[in-house]
């Protein structure tokens, strides 16, 4: 039988929308993550990596993004708006109790959160990069990392060997231009969508940044 994956609760405030996923523990750490240019906070790897940091004692945030809550497609000339959606999910676990928070989401959402914190890093103490997006499909000369020389936040990246988006060793050589502590966690004939995550390892080494 198929394991099933508690959804979280309804979550509004001041802009937004999402689920949360609340530990029987009381708060001292908090995961916000944010989903895919093509999905919302109901994708597979959202809930998946929000029902195991729960259980881990993390409260969970997965949100949608304000382009999906505006119902319309992602665009560089609104994605501040997105990151102002991250900033503000982040000050709502505070909220409720983190002092300690960590930031990411899955191919898009884990790109605006990096970018985010390049801008900012006062906003997270960590990052989880799911399917870093590190360039289109078939076009590895438009790279998507002219904002890592700038990030400050210790980030866990969780790639597929088979994604499309970056080969391993591509990210490998990307992370090079990290100044700050990044690891890599590969997942095996894994493509971008992540959809077995292995989150045994992940969860375990994305709170190792915040020690």
């Amino acid at each position: 039988m198929a394991k099933i994956i508690p959804r979280g609760e309804a979550f509004e405030t001041d802009g937004v929308s999402g689920y949360l996923h609340r530990p029987d523990s009381a708060v001292e750490t908090a995961i916000v993550l944010g989903h895919g240019a093509g999905s919302n906070a109901d994708a597979p790897q959202i809930i998946q990596s929000a029902a195991a940091f729960c259980d881990a004692g993390v409260l969970a945030l997965r949100i949608h993004l304000p382009f999906r809550l505006a119902n319309k497609p992602p665009h560089p000339s609104r994605a501040g708006l997105d990151r102002d959606g991250l900033r503000r999910a982040v000050a709502a676990v505070r909220e409720l109790g983190a002092k300690r928070v960590i930031l990411g989401g899955h191919s898009y959402g884990g790109r605006q959160a990096s970018m985010l914190l390049a801008e900012d890093p006062s906003v997270a103490e960590a990052s989880l990069l799911l399917s870093y997006p590190l360039h289109p499909p078939d076009k590895p000369q438009q790279l998507r990392t002219d904002h890592f020389p700038a990030l400050r936040t210790p980030a866990l990246f969780v790639h597929g060997t088979k994604d499309p988006f970056g080969t391993i060793g591509e990210l490998r050589e990307a992370l090079t231009l990290l100044p700050v502590a990044a690891r890599l966690i590969e997942v095996p004939g894994a493509g971008h969508d992540l959809r077995k995550l292995p989150l045994v390892e992940i969860v375990p080494a994305a709170l190792s940044l915040l020690q």
